[in-house]
């Protein structure tokens, strides 16, 4: 997920701003050439903290305990104590102010997956969710083109005007849209049937319509196979 990149950049940023003074921030080259040195030291204990934070709020991974962590930096020479992991762990978490899980596509899919899990136990959640990440990064990878196509798809034309591209930026930034396009992509190439159940079930959870959702489905499938499906 996000968490490191956001802890690092918050991070960095409150350690250079404790290295400034007066109205023009001029940097204290010294301390600042310190603190460098400072984060490179511990980069790999918050990039683990990181790892634990996030996995106690996933719904699917093994939470990964303060245990687990230490033999595994111990496995790669470092000799961190478990005061070490407490403390980098309240310094994320502080940095963060404690906004750990912020809403995001892989959060919307890991719920959706399992509120249709639980509404329907014969959902293969397991499969589809190991799908639906190589989905989602799919999508994010061809993100543009993607979303490129799924506007003239909806305008039904083939050169969006500039008002038409403004008012798409929020479908382009809407989570759960994307959350359930990935879900309903995953199901087809599991063929899950019947896959319009599935649909249906999403747009009942998520207040997406069926249409956008197979729409959605239909122009991510077009860029994993191309020429070879087509959604009724």
């Amino acid at each position: 997920e996000t968490l490191s990149p956001r802890f690092m950049i918050r991070y960095i940023e409150k350690l250079y701003s404790s290295t400034c003074t007066g109205s023009e921030k001029n940097t204290e080259k010294y301390g600042w050439g310190q603190l460098q040195v400072r984060i490179q030291d511990h980069f790999v204990l918050r990039i683990m903290s990181c790892v634990q934070i996030a996995s106690k709020v996933s719904f699917h991974y093994q939470i990964v305990d303060i245990t687990m962590a230490l033999k595994f930096l111990q496995s790669l020479g470092y000799s961190y104590k478990r005061e070490d992991f407490l403390d980098s762990e309240l310094l994320v978490l502080e940095t963060l102010s404690f906004q750990v899980n912020v809403p995001s596509p892989f959060t919307h899919t890991e719920i959706l997956l399992e509120v249709m899990g639980y509404n329907d136990p014969s959902v293969p959640v397991e499969h589809l969710h190991g799908i639906a990440l190589k989905v989602l990064k799919f999508v994010y990878l061809m993100r543009n083109t993607i979303y490129e196509n799924l506007l003239k798809m909806a305008i039904e034309n083939s050169t969006p005007s500039e008002l038409q591209r403004a008012k798409f930026l929020s479908v382009k930034e809407d989570c759960m849209l994307l959350a359930v396009g990935v879900i309903g992509t995953s199901a087809f190439i599991l063929n899950y049937t019947p896959w319009f159940k599935v649909v249906r079930q999403l747009a009942s959870v998520s207040g997406v319509t069926e249409e956008s959702i197979s729409e959605f489905s239909q122009v991510i499938l077009r860029h994993i196979f191309p020429g070879a499906y087509h959604l009724k």
